[in-house]
């Protein structure tokens, strides 16, 4: 006899939660500062891993296949309900465009920047949402740090593009968006379910550019499989353990943790991608770093935590 709706729907919640279960005791017995260290290393190495993806499909391409793969991935594990109010669809709706400009401006930025610059830049787009509002003296001591090391970029050129530049702005002021929405989002939304479906709405964002810029050269299987691997390098793992260590540690010492990622990002250049920075460059990336860590740890309790 064939199961009915009813016994499907008890039994699918079961076996997730089954899943969720066993990944939740996996990963207890890691430490929670090493899972975040782990999904900047895991972000980064997909980012590494999409440059290679550029000759083939150009950088709308790999963002098509990121979010595509992503979304597929996510929608199957949490597979979300639509049936939901209009109010909760605006936000997932808003929650998706910001994620796929981001990604799309991004990955543009990465097309021209060495990735440890990108990044750099990029983050600057939360650093002003932690800095935003402040009336403290060592804030602004924050900001004019922060604008130190982008002068230094500049002075710096090596590599440096101005159209990437603005690209990866421009990925930082949807960064900053994507921070905000993102706390509308964990309001409207239980578990996963919102960043299922948001990530559905950024892949219909991307993947229209992406056809519209590579056509079949998408469809080749060593394509699809590197781009398998952009999306769960740079979205599935690093989304899984930050909500694993997030349940562990203070929101503020993850933004502490997460201030390493300019920095991390200059590494798996240097290592993976063979982009060497010049000396001022290096000190740019860690003017941005210590800014952001220091406006992240004087955060007032209320706002960071």
């Amino acid at each position: 006899m064939a199961p009915s709706n009813a016994d499907t729907a008890r039994r699918t919640p079961s076996r997730r939660s089954a899943l969720t279960a066993l990944g939740g005791r996996t990963s207890g017995a890691v430490p929670p500062t090493v899972l975040v260290l782990l999904g900047i290393v895991s972000v980064q190495l997909g980012s590494a891993l999409a440059t290679h993806l550029f000759d083939a499909v150009g950088s709308f391409g790999t963002v098509a296949l990121r979010l595509f793969f992503a979304a597929a991935v996510l929608l199957l594990w949490w597979r979300p309900s639509p049936r939901t109010d209009l109010r909760t669809w605006t936000v997932v709706l808003g929650y998706g465009v910001v994620l796929g400009t981001m990604n799309l401006c991004f990955y543009q930025a990465l097309s021209r920047l060495p990735l440890g610059i990108a990044v750099t830049v990029e983050f600057l787009g939360p650093l002003g949402v932690a800095l935003a509002g402040s009336r403290r003296w060592l804030d602004a001591f924050w900001a004019v740090l922060a604008a130190g090391g982008v002068v230094l970029l500049m002075e710096g050129r090596g590599d440096l593009v101005t159209v990437g530049f603005l690209f990866a702005l421009a990925a930082g002021t949807c960064w900053g968006l994507y921070i905000l929405v993102g706390a509308a989002l964990g309001r409207h939304t239980t578990e996963g379910d919102g960043l299922a479906l948001g990530m559905a709405v950024a892949a219909l964002v991307a993947v229209p550019f992406g056809v519209a810029d590579s056509g079949t050269a998408l469809l080749r299987p060593w394509v699809l499989l590197a781009g398998l691997g952009v999306a769960l390098l740079s979205s599935v793992i690093p989304y899984s353990l930050d909500l694993a260590a997030l349940r562990r540690i203070p929101p503020r010492v993850f933004g502490i943790l997460m201030s390493l990622e300019p920095a991390m990002a200059a590494l798996i250049g240097l290592v993976v991608l063979q982009q060497s920075l010049r000396w001022t460059q290096w000190i740019a990336v860690l003017c941005v770093v210590a800014a952001s860590a220091g406006a992240t740890r004087g955060a007032r309790p209320s706002d960071a935590d």
